[in-house]
C-alpha cells in the first residue's frame, strides 16, 4: 500500500503549452518514489493517452455540472474509492513537486491526526518539457532560485490531508474560484491542524494564460465561480494561507508567530461574524483595506 496518493483533474491536452506543463507536472509526481501513486481524473482530450504513457491510473467517470465542468466532490470521491493510501493530495495539474513534498506529508502525519497542508507556490515560466534524469531535482531547485517568484497569499494549488477528511464536499466546479478557499475554511472550522508549509516546500506553478476558459477570462468572473462562492457560504468563508493556524518548519508543526497581517485577518473574520452595518461595517472596510495593502491578497 502506498503512503500517498496524488490526484488531479487535468485540462485537455490540445493546447501545446498546457500539454507541456501538465506532462511536466505528472512526470514530477511519478518520480517521487514507490510510496506515491498518481490518479488522473476525467475524460478530457489526450488524458487517457497521457495516463497510459506514464503508467498512472486514469479515472474517466467523473460527474460534471451543466457546463460540463468536473465536480470537486466527484473528483475527491473517485480518489478515495480508488486508492488505499492513508494520505491523499489534490494538486492542480500544472504543479511541479519534488521529494520534499512526500517528506513534509510524512512529518505532519507523524504529528497530527486531522490536518490540511497548504502553502504558497512559486511561479515559474516553463516552455519546454523537462528532463527527469537523476539531476532533475537539483536543476529545478536552481532554476526556481534564479527565476521563480513567490506567489501571493491567495490561490491554493495543493491540499494534503488524511483520506477520511473532505468526504462531504459540496458540488463545486473544479478550476473555478472559491472551492479552494472553502476547503481552507472547512479545515479551520473543523478544528484540524491547518498547516502552512511555505517555509518547508518548494511547490512550483508553471505559468499559463486563461485561453482554456470561456472567453479567455480569469475564472473569478465566471458564473461557475459565483456559484462556487454561494455553495461555500459566501465571501466570508473564502479563506487563504493567512488563515492557517500552524506552520511547518524543519519538519515540526509549530504555531505561527504573531504578525500584523495575521492580526488584521483575525479582526476581519470577527467583524464579518455579525450584521454588516454601522460601526462594524466601517471598521471591517478599514481593516480589510489595510490588510490588502500589506498582503496584496483578496
Amino acid at each position: 500500500m502506498s503512503f500517498l496518493t496524488l490526484f488531479t483533474s487535468p485540462k485537455p491536452f490540445t493546447d501545446p503549452h498546457i500539454a507541456t506543463i501538465q506532462r511536466n507536472a505528472i512526470q514530477s509526481w511519478t518520480h517521487l518514489g514507490p510510496d506515491v501513486d498518481v490518479l488522473l481524473v476525467g475524460e478530457e482530450d489526450g488524458l487517457a493517452e497521457t495516463a497510459a504513457e506514464f503508467g498512472v491510473t486514469h479515472l474517466p467517470a467523473v460527474k460534471r455540472n451543466r457546463w460540463g465542468t468536473p465536480l470537486v466532490s466527484s473528483i475527491f470521491d473517485l480518489a478515495r474509492q480508488n486508492s488505499a493510501s492513508p494520505i491523499l493530495a489534490y494538486l492542480n495539474a500544472d504543479i511541479l513537486v519534488m521529494p520534499d513534498f512526500v517528506d513534509a506529508a510524512r512529518a505532519v502525519a507523524a504529528q497530527a491526526q486531522e490536518f490540511l497542508i497548504i502553502g504558497r507556490r512559486w511561479d515559474l515560466e516553463v516552455r519546454r518539457e523537462l528532463d527527469f534524469d537523476p539531476d532533475w531535482v537539483a536543476r529545478l531547485r536552481a532554476d526556481v532560485g534564479a527565476r521563480g517568484r513567490l506567489h501571493g497569499l491567495a490561490g491554493s494549488d495543493y491540499f494534503v490531508f488524511p483520506r477520511q477528511l473532505y468526504s462531504d464536499m459540496p458540488d463545486f466546479a473544479i478550476g473555478r474560484a472559491g472551492w479552494d478557499n472553502w476547503a481552507i475554511y472547512k479545515a479551520c472550522q473543523s478544528g484540524w491542524d491547518v498547516i502552512d508549509a511555505t517555509l518547508s516546500l518548494k511547490v512550483i506553478h508553471q505559468d499559463h494564460d486563461y485561453s482554456h476558459l470561456p472567453g479567455g477570462q480569469m475564472h473569478y468572473d465566471l458564473e461557475e465561480s459565483q456559484l462556487n462562492a454561494a455553495l461555500g457560504g459566501g465571501r466570508a468563508n473564502m479563506y487563504t494561507v493567512l488563515d492557517t493556524n500552524k506552520v511547518l518548519v524543519d519538519g515540526a508543526i509549530r504555531h505561527p508567530g504573531p504578525s500584523l497581517p495575521r492580526l488584521l485577518r483575525r479582526a476581519e473574520v470577527l467583524l464579518m461574524d455579525g450584521e454588516r452595518r454601522g460601526l462594524r461595517w466601517f471598521l471591517l472596510r478599514r481593516v480589510k483595506r489595510l490588510r490588502r495593502r500589506l498582503t496584496g491578497t483578496l
